[in-house]
């Protein structure tokens, strides 16, 4: 009988020790400790290849990248993969119920299967007739994907190597269980060990693995952080279920630039790679593109510089701390730049209810959008609204100054692109071919901007 070792693993950093405690002496955390119970023996380790062995080498021996990818050919998926899908990578792919991530998994299969590839699709959460109709709602009813529904990873490794594939896919992590460890599957050790394992096989193997993770409320994928260690590369894919736009996120790639990301729209044929993504998260020729609370602003998202709008109401409270509601935006990050519009350029919003929404659902988290944010809200205070040809650009600091943007350059060809004429940037900004730059240094400069006429007074309702 095979001998069963017990102990306690850390739920964020893995750290085993064979007694309870409160604190894991690894990573500092309180209450992270879960029992897990696990065979010496692993069944189907041998038989599935999931440990090779290996002989030390010198490092001028090791082999060099030669660059090979196995392109998708969906444009906006090989853009953030870096090109395509590496052999013998490990990807992790999160999004919240409903974004669409089986339906990209799906769509990958189907166009690695057209370019003559053997793709396995391991679901673990659908029946294969369940997978079947949705292809047949992609289109993608006769591709030649191999399907398997099995939630025992071992037995399910195994299987896949018996029809050599190029591309493996796992949808999802979390409902694959390993055999030997006393948990639920979903659980941190066992999501632990089925990483330890995925790794192990996918680079054995020359496989390129794609898996798919749920995420929690906070927008992390479910379960130890050492999940996102062991893979080669982590996605996100972001977005209002109630919404077209989707947006897919690279936030680690060992093979490429991470914080690239991909734009598709959801249709009704599945997920389409959208090429001018400015324009997809701007109406410039709609009636609210002439509201007061609007201002344009691009950042920079990996390699492509984004025009997005900044939507803020500013409304009368009723309540003794009044609301401060961020889509898109770090709540943390609004309550800082209301601070310094409140002591720099003399706008409080103490009694004022402020909401603010990035335009699409974009999660912005580059500095050089403050200004657009400031700006925003310093309009809708005084309901007065910003010119319809003019952008925002500039990292606010706590001291009221505007410092330049990164990358300036790009930005503003990419407003100039969309027919902005001018763009109010911080000081040594400079313009580029079709583009004037207003400097300001100050968000007090900044907001002089807005005063259109001698009777309006910002902060206060007209």
């Amino acid at each position: 009988m095979a001998r069963v070792q017990r102990g306690y693993r850390c739920s964020g950093c893995g750290w085993e020790t064979p007694a309870y405690l409160g604190r894991c002496s690894r990573c500092g955390e309180w209450n992270t400790l879960v029992a897990y119970a696990e065979s010496a023996r692993q069944a189907g380790v041998a038989s599935s290849g999931l440990r090779p062995r290996a002989a030390p080498i010198p490092l001028s021996a090791a082999g060099e990248d030669d660059g090979s990818r196995l392109a998708s050919g969906i444009p906006e998926l090989d853009r953030v993969l870096g090109g395509g899908l590496v052999p013998g990578s490990l990807v992790l792919a999160g999004g919240e119920p409903g974004i669409g991530k089986s339906t990209l998994m799906l769509q990958m299969a189907g166009s690695f299967a057209a370019a003559g590839l053997r793709v396995v699709y391991i679901c673990g959460e659908e029946s294969p007739r369940q997978v079947r109709m949705r292809a047949a709602r992609l289109g993608l009813g006769a591709a030649a994907v191999d399907l398997l529904a099995e939630t025992d990873l071992d037995a399910a490794l195994e299987a896949s190597l018996g029809v050599a594939p190029a591309v493996a896919i796992v949808d999802s992590v979390q409902s694959m269980r390993v055999e030997g460890i006393e948990s639920r599957a979903g659980g941190p050790a066992q999501l632990a060990e089925a990483g330890a394992r995925l790794v192990t096989w996918a680079k054995a193997n020359d496989v390129a693995t794609v898996l798919t993770g749920h995420v929690t409320k906070g927008g992390e994928i479910a379960g130890p952080r050492l999940l996102e260690h062991l893979v080669d590369v982590v996605l996100y894919f972001e977005g209002s279920p109630h919404t077209g736009l989707r947006v897919l996120r690279a936030v680690k790639n060992r093979y490429g630039a991470t914080d690239e990301v991909g734009v598709f729209e959801m249709t009704g044929e599945g997920l389409r790679s959208v090429e001018n993504a400015s324009a997809a998260f701007l109406d410039l020729d709609s009636e609210g593109a002439r509201a007061s609370g609007c201002a344009v602003t691009a950042v920079m998202e990996g390699s492509r510089p984004l025009a997005v709008e900044v939507q803020a109401l500013a409304i009368p409270s009723a309540l003794a701390a009044p609301r401060r509601i961020a889509t898109g935006l770090e709540t943390s990050r609004l309550h800082v730049l209301l601070a310094v519009l409140a002591q720099r350029a003399g706008l409080d919003t103490s009694a004022r209810d402020i909401v603010l929404a990035i335009s699409g659902g974009l999660r912005v988290r580059d500095p050089a959008a403050d200004l657009a944010v400031v700006l925003a809200v310093a309009s809708a205070l005084g309901d007065v609204p910003l010119g319809r040809d003019t952008a925002y650009l500039g990292e606010v600091a706590l001291s009221g100054a505007v410092r330049p943007a990164g990358q300036a350059q790009r930005r503003l060809a990419e407003l100039a692109r969309l027919g902005f004429a001018r763009c109010v940037a911080a000081r040594g900004t400079t313009p580029v071919e079709g583009m004037a730059v207003v400097p300001v240094a100050t968000i007090s400069e900044a907001v002089a901007t807005l005063q259109a006429h001698d009777d309006v007074r910002l902060g206060r309702a007209r």
